[in-house]
C-alpha cells in the first residue's frame, strides 16, 4: 500500500467542507471526514481504482461515498498525491493546475 500526501489546498477544502456540514447538522462533518478518509484508504490500497483525467497532469478521480465530493489524485513513484477534495457540482477542474 502506498502512502499519501495531501496538498495544502486539498486539506483546506476538506476542513471547509467538514465545517459546512457540521454547522448544518451535528455529526455530518465527522461523517464526511470519515468518508473521505475511507476513499483515500481505498486509493492507497488500489491506486488505479479512480477514473483517469486527461490534462496537464495524469490525475485520477474517486467518488466519496454518500457525499457530492471526489478525491482528485495522482499516482507518483513513491506515494499518492491528493490534489483536491472537490465538490462534484462546483467549478469543474479548478484544481487542474495544482502540481
Amino acid at each position: 500500500m502506498k502512502p499519501f500526501l495531501i496538498s495544502a489546498p486539498a486539506s483546506e477544502e476538506l476542513a471547509a467542507a467538514v465545517r459546512w456540514y457540521e454547522q448544518r447538522r451535528y455529526g455530518w462533518g465527522v461523517k464526511l471526514f470519515d468518508a473521505v478518509t475511507h476513499a483515500i484508504e481505498q486509493i492507497c490500497e488500489y491506486p488505479e481504482i479512480g477514473s483517469r483525467r486527461i490534462g496537464r497532469w495524469p490525475n485520477r478521480e474517486w467518488r466519496v461515498k454518500g457525499f457530492p465530493y471526489k478525491v482528485v489524485y495522482r499516482i507518483r513513484e513513491h506515494d499518492i498525491y491528493v490534489a483536491a477534495i472537490a465538490h462534484t457540482s462546483r467549478h469543474p477542474d479548478y484544481w487542474k493546475d495544482r502540481g
